[in-house]
């Protein structure tokens, strides 16, 4: 790891930064309004489906109502036709609205759709990146993509596995939640419904339809989607000749009242300068269910429009022209194998061998594309058919023995020009090679670190090369033995890119590096926070699951290990941003930053909050456990009691008050257990309730009387001793009064004063 930026670097990084922020600020004033669109198209789309629902429910404010999760859960079930568990209530807790959104998520995964950084406590928090990247996720699975696999001859175009995944990308996507959500179409989706448009649609009435943003601003191209679905509907020709805002209120009507095609757009969504794809792609997608033959769509196409044979190869259905390009591409690599070995095993000079070798990479590349191409998975599993497999081993072969050959015309060179090409060789295909994003980022961390140590190995011998090189490259011989020319200058070229491009990348492999690393950790809290904060098992369990907390989080520092690792992330971040220069780098690695901080501060604050929540789970079982077992054995001894003697019965239940705590207790516990504990085990608590309640009813109908019985006796005996006093105070008030009093002013003044002392009474 590099020493840590100076100050002035630092600030030096930050004012260059200052120059892009007017940019920055326009552009997040149209992601604004980007989201403000996507935000309503998206509503009505729900609501389109959850209108279907008996009873039917109403989305108002996405950001809000998707919180709790029962909204996206019912989305889900009319989607699927499957019904999902969910916790339902007026009263639900946070904790409730994480387990709602986490089965949600969790029953997308197990449809192939891959959410990698997409959590449920960011859906909770209402986050608009999040949830729409989530809410478009849905709709590129259950519409778009399903949709589209209908259209035979384009099917291709759908994904080899699922098509719909949320991926940070392998440079600069945002992370976990609080970067903004990628969603890749694989196969891809878009392309599918774009080329049936064109096919289908824009083609017939002579339009061109290049993208889903501004090819639509005018309102022609949905009113062309109409009139191939419904020619009756539409006069092209008048439409043509009218103004954005009138074709495209039109269109929309005529979609819904017509077509019976849902109204997810308003013109003021459109006749914008940048339309949101997104919209717009979920809204024409829903007109392919209304077209009248799809399977004829792309024949005809084919045997029609001669720019159709541009169209790659994986759109084509997979029939015997298709085989038959695919032996044609067979047969080609395996001639262009047997002539590169002959090429390469002719007596012929080295300049000659060079000569021939750039001859053959030139074909090779000329066929990359059309076979890459051609060897594209259609299947589900991501498997190839047979004819694919056995092109692409070709290929492979073919591949293998190009790239061999460039190394033996580099070790045949007189040393040490030889050692150079070599060593260039390697130094070329650590920098060219891209990385491997594994589903664990721990694992893609540590492939990233296997590629930099190799890469620092190879560099500490690149001051040597460079000054050797430069003296062959002067003198253009080894030894006074001439050097071909056009080698030289390739190797020229070659040692100029590994110089100019090592030092970049040495920096942006140890930003990824850092990245991965704290994606891992992120992805750790947040997979251990989801086993957290689920529906709760008896008491033992969850001792089990504190004591894993503590395990994870306390003894092992996690907070304090991953403040560690996003410091030195930070530094790295800053230092490749400044070297890297590209507006756009500079943008993403600021975007992953403040977004993973955003995300680090939520979840950070989830993550703390689990050891109260299970320690409040613990110590109410242990309420629970020991207030149920007083209270039953209480009232066997209280049923035995009531046929005894009144004052047996008095003595017994004098207590009573305080079993009224008890059965009070009791309950608190009992519920909240019913509230955060799983579906078993919430039935036997009820079931366990009902039985105790139902026989404590019973008994306090009987006893409720006692329930008083102290405060009566302290009653009567305080009233008794009043009367005993009162008495006591007449009696001598009467014999003052009858006693007789001399008439003498002493005796008359102590007279007085008894009165005024009986008085005070």
């Amino acid at each position: 790891m590099r020493s840590s930026i100076c100050e002035g670097a630092v600030l030096f990084f930050w004012y260059a930064l200052s120059g892009f922020l007017g940019n920055f600020k326009l552009q997040r004033l149209s992601l604004n309004e980007q989201e403000s669109v996507q935000k309503r198209t998206f509503t009505k789309w729900i609501n389109s489906h959850l209108a279907k629902r008996n009873p039917p429910m109403l989305v108002n404010d996405l950001f809000e109502d998707i919180k709790d999760g029962v909204m996206l859960i019912a989305l889900l079930e009319v989607l699927s036709g499957q019904k999902l568990p969910c916790e339902q209530g007026r009263q639900l807790k946070r904790i409730h609205w994480v387990a709602n959104i986490g089965t949600a998520l969790k029953f997308l995964e197990g449809r192939r759709i891959k959410l990698v950084n997409i959590n449920s406590t960011d859906i909770a928090d209402g986050r608009p990146s999040i949830v729409l990247g989530l809410v478009w996720t849905i709709i590129l699975y259950f519409q778009i993509e399903e949709l589209t696999s209908n259209l035979p001859q384009l099917q291709s175009l759908s994904s080899s596995a699922s098509s719909v995944e949320s991926v940070v990308s392998s440079e600069t996507a945002s992370p976990p939640s609080k970067r903004k959500v990628v969603t890749k179409v694989q196969g891809s989706a878009r392309k599918a419904l774009l080329k049936w448009i064109q096919y289908t649609a824009a083609k017939q009435v002579g339009i061109e339809i290049k993208d889903f943003g501004q090819s639509w601003r005018s309102g022609v191209a949905f009113h062309s989607v109409i009139h191939a679905i419904r020619p009756d509907l539409v006069d092209m020709d008048k439409v043509k000749g009218r103004s954005n805002r009138e074709n495209l209120e039109e269109a929309f009507m005529l979609a819904e009242t017509e077509l019976g095609i849902p109204r997810l757009l308003d013109p003021e969504d459109v006749n914008v300068d940048k339309p949101d794809e997104k919209s717009i792609m979920t809204y024409v997608a829903q007109f392919l269910k209304y077209y009248p033959d799809l399977h004829h769509t792309v024949t005809d196409v084919q045997e029609n429009d001669v720019s159709f044979s541009f169209i790659p190869i994986t759109v084509l259905n997979r029939g015997s022209e298709d085989r038959l390009m695919l032996r044609d591409l067979k047969v080609w690599a395996e001639q262009f194998e047997r002539d590169l070995a002959r090429a390469q095993m002719a007596e012929t000079s080295l300049q000659e061998k060079y000569q021939s070798f750039k001859h053959f990479r030139v074909q090779y590349e000329l066929k990359r594309k059309p076979i890459e191409l051609a060897t594209q998975s259609l299947r589900k599993d991501g498997k190839l058919l047979l004819d694919q497999a056995i092109v692409k081993q070709a290929w492979d072969r073919v591949s293998s023995r190009l790239f061999d050959w460039h190394i033996q015309l580099d070790k045949s060179l007189p040393e040490p020009l030889g050692t150079i090409g070599a060593w260039l060789y390697r130094a070329e295909v650590v920098l060219r090679e891209e990385v491997s994003i594994q589903q664990a980022h721990e694992e893609t961390a540590n492939i990233i670190h296997r590629k930099l140590e190799q890469l620092k190995d190879l560099l500490k011998n690149i001051e040597g090369h460079k000054k050797t090189f430069h003296e062959i490259h002067r003198a253009r011989s080894v030894n006074g033995v001439p050097v071909p020319p056009d080698q030289l200058e390739d190797m020229a070229d070659r040692f100029n890119f590994v110089v100019s491009s090592s030092e970049l990348h040495l920096l942006k492999m140890e930003f990824l590096e850092l990245k991965y690393r704290l994606l891992s950790l992120l992805v750790l809290a947040e997979s251990k926070l989801k086993s957290w904060i689920i529906k709760y098992g008896r008491r033992e369990s969850v001792e089990l699951l504190l004591q894993n907390y503590i395990s994870v989080i306390e003894n092992s520092k996690f907070f304090e290990q991953y403040e560690v690792t996003y410091q030195i992330l930070k530094r790295a971040a800053e230092v490749y941003a400044k070297a890297n220069g590209s507006v756009e780098e500079v943008e993403n690695v600021m975007k992953f930053m403040n977004e993973t901080t955003a995300q680090w501060r939520n979840l950070s604050v989830e993550v703390r909050s689990v050891r109260s929540m299970l320690e409040e789970v613990i110590a109410n079982w242990d309420r629970y456990s020991s207030t149920v077992a007083g209270l039953q054995a209480w009232l066997e001894d209280a049923e035995k009691m009531l046929n005894q003697p009144e004052p047996s019965k008095k003595d017994f239940f004098r207590h009573l008050p305080h079993w009224i705590q008890q059965h009070t207790a009791m309950n608190d516990a009992g519920n909240f257990l019913i509230e955060t504990c799983d579906e078993a085990i919430s039935r036997d608590l009820k079931q366990q309730l009902l039985l105790l309640n139902g026989r404590w009813r019973e008994l306090f109908m009987q006893v409720k009387q006692y329930a008083r019985a102290d405060e009566l006796d302290k009653m009567q005996k305080e009233y008794l001793d009043g009367v005993a006093s009162l008495t006591a105070f007449v009696d001598e008030s009467n014999r003052k009064f009858s006693a007789p009093v001399e008439v003498s002013f002493l005796d008359v003044k102590m007279f007085v004063q008894d009165l005024e002392v009986m008085r005070g009474f």
